[in-house]
């Protein structure tokens, strides 16, 4: 008589005791130990990291979430998606919006309306701005109005049966058109210039340390959470069921499993938490514009996810660190070459290194291996002769 398997050796484990400790170090020391040794420590002292380096860390953060959603789409779904970027924006106009708002009367203006609606010639705040000076309606926006748009967009994609590249061309389409309407300001968005010059988030000083430091570690916080999340999906039954549609969906359809409706939900979560990260990002870096989401930006995002890692989580945020990074030397140093430069680094990946950064590891370990099995029996035909 067949001993029934334990659960714990049909489903994959959540972490291993050692992945708990490689989880949680990193995010100590993010979360807790940088924080910590920038208040505590002097400006001039060689352990104390920078506000700039801490707030470009947590803009990495946002950046690293995105892709972690891009990789859940594209690695776990098979959903190649050109239009996560529109989500992150809209996320953080949403709650730009909000602290557009929270200026007041210290703009240049010394008007309650924003300073480029005063040069416009507004004469009232329109009436889809009022609810925004509320955190509370803000923080609901950053949700809803990317989970929105990716409900209704996906629900009409999916149901259709729309899928490969031609979901991949809607999607960029989709980003491309709503740049254009934010560019032209039809809707009172600031044009291609967005907004700037935020001063306070829920009455504490934007520029200040104390403020920096919270938005940073909010961030990391989130990218932490997320991270976790995304592994639980991943893990469980139902990321057994993403990597089937990814693999098979005619298959996984015929089993009687409505797809559509498994990736519209993972979709919408994903537009969701994205929207969340760029509500992040906007205070760290103190502008929005239509900019931020167009197609080139969600591009972007999936070298990030390619040159890290897909399908594996930990790879798309080595990815978007590690290109961000880059061009923030390469921008500095060759800004006419960035281009290329991207461009070199996604070729380079595809054709010499398809598993990403994460992958050397596990390359350099074989190699290893192999050159040490080569080794005794070089010396036994040595010793032959």
């Amino acid at each position: 008589m067949s001993v029934p398997a334990k659960l714990s050796d049909v489903e994959p484990r959540f972490f291993t005791r050692a992945q708990w400790a490689s989880f949680l170090l990193p995010t100590l020391v993010l979360a807790l130990v940088l924080p910590l040794l920038n208040a505590a420590l002097p400006a001039e002292h060689l352990l104390r990291p920078s506000d700039f380096t801490l707030n470009l860390y947590g803009k990495y953060a946002t950046y690293a979430v995105l892709a972690l959603g891009v990789d859940l789409l594209w690695g776990y779904l098979g959903i190649l998606s050109l239009g996560q970027a529109l989500f992150f924006a809209l996320g953080g106009y949403a709650f730009g919006m909000h602290l557009l708002l929270m200026i007041g009367k210290d703009g240049q203006y010394k008007s309650d309306l924003p300073d480029y609606m005063v040069f416009l010639g507004y004469k009232a705040l329109p009436a889809h701005w009022e609810p925004f000076y509320s955190f509370s309606f803000a923080a609901a926006a950053v949700l809803i109005v990317p989970a929105l748009i990716a409900f209704v967009f996906g629900w009409l994609a999916f149901r259709s049966r729309i899928k490969g590249v031609y979901l991949s061309i809607l999607t960029q389409a989709l980003t491309y058109a709503a740049a254009l309407l934010f560019f032209r300001n039809d809707f009172g968005f600031g044009g291609n210039n967005g907004f700037t010059d935020f001063k306070r988030v829920l009455g504490a000083d934007l520029n200040s340390p104390d403020t920096r430091r919270g938005l940073y570690v909010a961030s990391v916080l989130l990218l932490a959470g997320v991270f976790l999340l995304y592994r639980w999906l991943t893990r469980a039954k139902f990321g057994h069921l993403m990597q089937a549609i990814r693999d098979g969906e005619n298959r996984v359809l015929f089993s009687g499993y409505a797809t559509a409706r498994y990736k519209l939900f993972v979709f919408v979560l994903v537009a969701a938490i994205t929207g969340v990260a760029g509500a992040l990002y906007v205070p760290q870096v103190g502008i929005i514009n239509p900019s931020e989401m167009t197609p080139e930006k969600s591009l972007e995002a999936v070298v990030w996810v390619a040159v890290g890692g897909r399908g594996t989580l930990l790879g798309p945020i080595l990815g978007a660190l590690f290109v961000n990074a880059l061009k923030s030397w390469a921008t500095r140093a060759a800004p006419e070459l960035w281009l290329y430069i991207i461009g070199g680094l996604f070729i380079v990946v595809v054709l010499f290194l398809p598993g990403g950064l994460i992958s050397l590891p596990a390359k350099f370990r074989s190699f290893w291996v192999k050159l040490r099995s080569k080794a005794p029996a070089a010396e036994s035909l040595a010793a032959g002769h």
